[in-house]
């Protein structure tokens, strides 16, 4: 069994990085920010939030990805309400336009060159960028947190999704897909990125993605057909002619999906009453839930194209 197996297994702390990122207590109480070095891509404005008086070794570290405008200050400023009130920590990370350019540099994680198509060393995947993010925030506040949550809406849903397929490894215990545009459906007879086919993802991680603790969030009010950020290629238009009922063929596609491959199916789709196209009231629904995965742990691993997932009741 490899060392990195046994890790995903027993939640072993995340080791410490540079210098100034295992220094414990580098980390501003409320608002804040740091820039994030520790890896093989540019470096990341990354914007906190953190509770004033509460110890933070063990509170819930929630990474927020922001939309398509790249604005990770403001989705870090739409949670820091919501966080003050269920003792969260935020950490929202900006992946500049410059840097990753158009929805390939960000939202499909970087993983193509677009103008080329060759595939990119997956150290500078965007993907690659959370797990040793959170890390460093770990180290810097002087944490005992061993996993996280990660939250997406929007161009960051769409972020979040894909990185299950491409990241089975991560240490998110909760995934939370926010009303998406549109989706990379867990089909292999389709091309990326409406599809996983030609995508360099096999089989064995898309088992993995489905047994993983994810909610995808809907809002029932985000039906705006002519959101001039929607997409409207045909490939989009078959999954629905809004966010609602794109978000809903995405989960039943899964379901299925999860059924045809004989593997326990860990995901569950919820709906916002009154919710339109809004970062700020999908925080509210998904703070509960990220308190509610503490009831219910799931634990999943990766070794060598396997995986497995064990809860904790």
């Amino acid at each position: 069994m490899s060392i990195a197996f046994l890790a995903a297994c027993q939640n072993l702390p995340y080791p410490s990085g540079s210098r100034e990122a295992s220094a414990p207590h580098a980390f501003a109480r409320g608002a804040g920010q740091f820039v994030f070095r520790d890896w093989a891509g540019p470096p990341l404005p990354v914007w906190t939030y953190a509770p004033e008086e509460k110890p933070l070794a063990d509170l819930p570290v929630v990474v927020v990805m922001h939309g398509v405008k790249r604005d990770g200050d403001r989705y870090r400023d739409e949670w820091i309400g919501i966080a003050r009130e269920h003792d969260l920590i935020i950490l929202a990370p900006t992946f500049s336009d410059a840097d990753f350019p158009n929805a390939a540099g960000y939202n499909f994680g970087n993983i193509r060159d677009e103008e080329t198509s060759a595939p990119v060393d997956e150290r500078l995947w965007s993907f690659s960028a959370i797990d040793p993010l959170v890390a460093e925030a770990v180290n810097r506040m002087g944490g005992a947190q061993t996993s996280y949550v990660l939250f997406g809406h929007s161009a960051g849903a769409q972020f979040v999704h894909r990185y299950l397929y491409f990241k089975a490894e991560s240490r998110a215990d909760l995934f939370i897909v926010a009303n998406a545009g549109w989706y990379t459906m867990p089909d292999f007879g389709t091309v990326f990125p409406y599809g996983l086919a030609e995508s360099t993802r096999d089989t064995a991680r898309l088992d993995c993605a489905l047994q993983k603790n994810v909610v995808v969030l809907l809002g029932d009010k985000d039906i705006d057909e002519a959101d001039p950020n929607l997409r409207r290629t045909p490939e989009a238009m078959m999954q629905g002619r809004h966010r609602l009922a794109r978000g809903q063929s995405f989960f039943g596609a899964a379901q299925d999906q999860a059924a045809a491959l004989g593997v326990a199916f860990g995901w569950r789709q919820l709906t916002v009453t009154g919710a339109h196209h809004s970062n700020a009231l999908m925080a509210s629904a998904a703070a509960a839930l990220i308190h509610d995965r503490d009831a219910s742990r799931q634990e999943c691993y990766t070794e060598a194209g396997s995986c497995g997932c064990t809860r904790e009741n």
